[in-house]
This record gives C-alpha cells, sequence and structure tokens, in this order.
C-alpha cells in the first residue's frame, strides 16, 4: 500500500524521537520514500546521522540553509510530498501550528503546504491534558489534521496517562489509513466500542457482557474503506484496532465525554454496550460483609450517549448508528428504540444465551432505518462490519447531478 508512496517526516524533540528510527525503516519496508525533516530539538534525541542512515536521504535541518533553498527550497519540499507526518509531535510544534506560526524549517513547512497532515502527539500528561494544547487540538482538528494516538503508558518522567507517543507500527497503519483512495477518504467517523465499568467500589463494578469484537471490527473495516476513524472503547477483550485514534475510557460520562469532544464528525457509530445505570455514589474503600444484612445500593441514570448524539441541534453528524442487543421482541424492540432515540439507523441483534453471539466470533443483525428492515444472515463479524461499512460509505457519498 505504501510502494512509491513518498512520506515527509518532520522529527520534534521529545525523548519518543528515537521512535521515529524505527518508522522511518518500517516505512522503508513497505517500499515508502521517506525525507527527514530534524528540529533543533529533535536534533537532542537523535542525531542527523543515524536519521539519514535510516532514510537513506539527506536531513534537512535549517530553513536559511542557501545550497537547500537554491536547489529545492522549502516551499517545494512542503509539496513534494504524499503525506507529511509530525512524529514525535511536540506540545510547541502543535502549538506553532494551530497558531499559524512559521520561525524555523518544520513550522514554515507545516504552514506552506496543502498537503494531507498526520501528527503522532508525545507529552507530558499534564501538557496533554493542559486547557491550551485541548484548545489547540481543536484546532487541528479542524482544520483537518489527523491524529495517531496518543496512548496511554508510562512515560520517561516517571508519570503514566495520556500522552505517550504511539508506537511505529500504529502511525505506520495510520499512515496507510491515511493514503488509502476509499470511498470514505476525508470522512471523519466516531465509533464507540466495548463495555463501560461503573463502579460500586474500588474492586466492584456494573458492567454489560460486550467483548468489543463488533465495534473494533467497524473501525477497522471503515479505516480500510479510507475513513479517519477515532475509536472510543471501554474496558474491551480484544485489542483496539492499529491506524485509528484511540480513546480509552471506564465509565459511561467519560464515553460521553470522550464523544463530544471528537465533534465535528461525519458519522458516529454507537457499538458500545452501555452500562444504563451507575452508583449514585460510589465507594471510596471496598464494602464489607456485616451480620446487618445486604447492603443498600442507591443507583442513577447513566447518560445516554446515542441519544444525546442524534438530538443534537449543531453539529450533528450526517448520519448517526446505533445498536440494540435484544433477548425479547428484536424488530418491534429495536424499531421503537431508533425512534425513541432519534437515530438514522439501528443495528438490531438478539443476544439471547442460545445464540452464543454475546462474546462469540459471528453475529446475525436487523438493520433498521427510515425505510424498513434489512435481515442480514449470520456470518463472522468482520463481514458484518465490512457490509456495514460498505452502507455508511454509501450513505455519506456525494450526490452526484
Amino acid at each position: 500500500m505504501l510502494a512509491s508512496k513518498r512520506i515527509l517526516l518532520i522529527i520534534g524533540g521529545g525523548i519518543a524521537a528515537f521512535k521515529a528510527l524505527d518508522l522511518i525503516r518500517r516505512l522503508r519496508e513497505r517500499g515508502a520514500t521517506v525525507t527527514p525533516v530534524l528540529t533543533r530539538a529533535g536534533a537532542e534525541f537523535v542525531t542527523p546521522l543515524s536519521v539519514s542512515a535510516l532514510a537513506g536521504r539527506k536531513v534537512f535541518t535549517d530553513l536559511f540553509d542557501l545550497t537547500d533553498e537554491a536547489e529545492m527550497g522549502h516551499i517545494e519540499l512542503s509539496r513534494s510530498a504524499d503525506l507529511i507526518v509530525v512524529a514525535p509531535a511536540t506540545a510547541d510544534l502543535m502549538a506553532k501550528m494551530a497558531q499559524g506560526q512559521a520561525g524555523d524549517l518544520a513550522s514554515t513547512l507545516l504552514l506552506a503546504t496543502d498537503t494531507p497532515l498526520l501528527i503522532a502527539p508525545a507529552m507530558n500528561v499534564r501538557m496533554w491534558q493542559h486547557k491550551a494544547t485541548q484548545r489547540n487540538i481543536d484546532t487541528l482538528r479542524g482544520d483537518g489534521i489527523m491524529f495517531a494516538g496518543p496512548n496511554d503508558g508510562d512515560m520517561a518522567c516517571g508519570e503514566h496517562g495520556p500522552g505517550r507517543m504511539a508506537e511505529p507500527l500504529e502511525i505506520v497503519a495510520a499512515i496507510e489509513t491515511a493514503l488509502a483512495d476509499g470511498p470514505l477518504k476525508g470522512r471523519r467517523i466516531l465509533v464507540t466500542s466495548g463495555p463501560t465499568h461503573e463502579p460500586i467500589d474500588p474492586v466492584r463494578y456494573i458492567a454489560n457482557r460486550s467483548s468489543g469484537a463488533q465495534g473494533t471490527a467497524i473501525a477497522r473495516a471503515l479505516s480500510a474503506l479510507g475513513a479517519d476513524v477515532v475509536f472510543v472503547t471501554g474496558p474491551a477483550d480484544i485489542a483496539p484496532p492499529e491506524g485509528v485514534d484511540l480513546h480509552r475510557v471506564e465509565t459511561a460520562r467519560e464515553m460521553l465525554a470522550a464523544c463530544e469532544a471528537a465533534l465535528p464528525v461525519d458519522a458516529a457509530i454507537c457499538a458500545a454496550a452501555v452500562a444504563d445505570w451507575r452508583m449514585a455514589s460510589a465507594a471510596m474503600s471496598k464494602m464489607k460483609k456485616t451480620a446487618g444484612g445486604l447492603p443498600q445500593l442507591e443507583f442513577a441514570e447513566n447518560p445516554d450517549i446515542l441519544a444525546t448524539l442524534s438530538q443534537r441541534t449543531q453539529g450533528r453528524p450526517a448520519l448517526v448508528v446505533g445498536f440494540a442487543a435484544e433477548t425479547d421482541d428484536l424488530e418491534a424492540n429495536a424499531t421503537a428504540k431508533r425512534l425513541r432515540k432519534g437515530c438514522d439507523w439501528i443495528v438490531a441483534n438478539d443476544v439471547s444465551a442460545a445464540t452464543g453471539i454475546m462474546g462469540g466470533t459471528e453475529n446475525a443483525v436487523l438493520l433498521i432505518t427510515d425505510t424498513g428492515t434489512e435481515a442480514w444472515p449470520r456470518m463472522p463479524k468482520d463481514r458484518v462490519a465490512a457490509r456495514l461499512a460498505q452502507r455508511i460509505a454509501d450513505a455519506l457519498a456525494p450526490e452526484t447531478q
């Protein structure tokens, strides 16, 4: 997929810059040409010699290099690639991009181009969560810039949380998606998946029986058609797909916040099995058995993510797809749910124990729209995902005169 593709790789300053070396190797293994740009801060972590040796090309570093300007120039360099990748994208680089600054070679290239752009953020968790960074992220997403990561994990500074740069193979997958020429190229689609865990106390929780397999398969199928997928997942059994903008959450309220932060999107596919209820007040320490009888648990209703997205008055996705897992009266209950929530489609399945669908590898669904109901035969979940992804592509396709 990457054979003969031209990648302009901007390496920012941060300890994660060492991953850029492996990223270059992985891209070249797949036939891509990599032209590296090393920032002054990036050169504090990896050397121009190591970058050049792996890329097999000259490393560009200086905006005011007279030879480079005479032979190519930063304008041509910025436009001669099929895709520009920034990895790692530091908080400083992202701020410059969001504000349109052009004080060095990297920021000038990023401002002087109309080439598609993918960034792999990497920074301390507090920097990632800072309001200024989040404002910049919103600006960059609004400008159509694609993201790979960041992931949650341990950091060189000793802290743990979001901000760890995506692994090289994850970035490669995101690059392949960005360069795909499928019918969903240029479309941004939100997919929720997995269960939510609603804490009762620090060791117990309320959850639904969901492996996340169907949601993961849908995200992968949409990516294969060229979509920029925002994947919001609860604690699923299935590993998330590569090449998506991954957001891990635990609770329904966290999932709703992640979904709203992802807007605007062209479509929202709500495949997660969200717990309907949570504890009104979760215990701060483990609840103990007592001779006085059973504990009294007070429940509160969780936010309705599907209804919230479907009923937005501003920024509603053009297509909102919900899921209905039922054990009785499948079509009637799912049809009523579609009308009640206000979504465009419902994908309904029978999850009675006898079907083996919940947690299994196959699914049999009804697709319910405003024009009627389609019964799909039982098939592997990845085939269900591929069929649904194609229907979504057809629905989002621009009308022809």
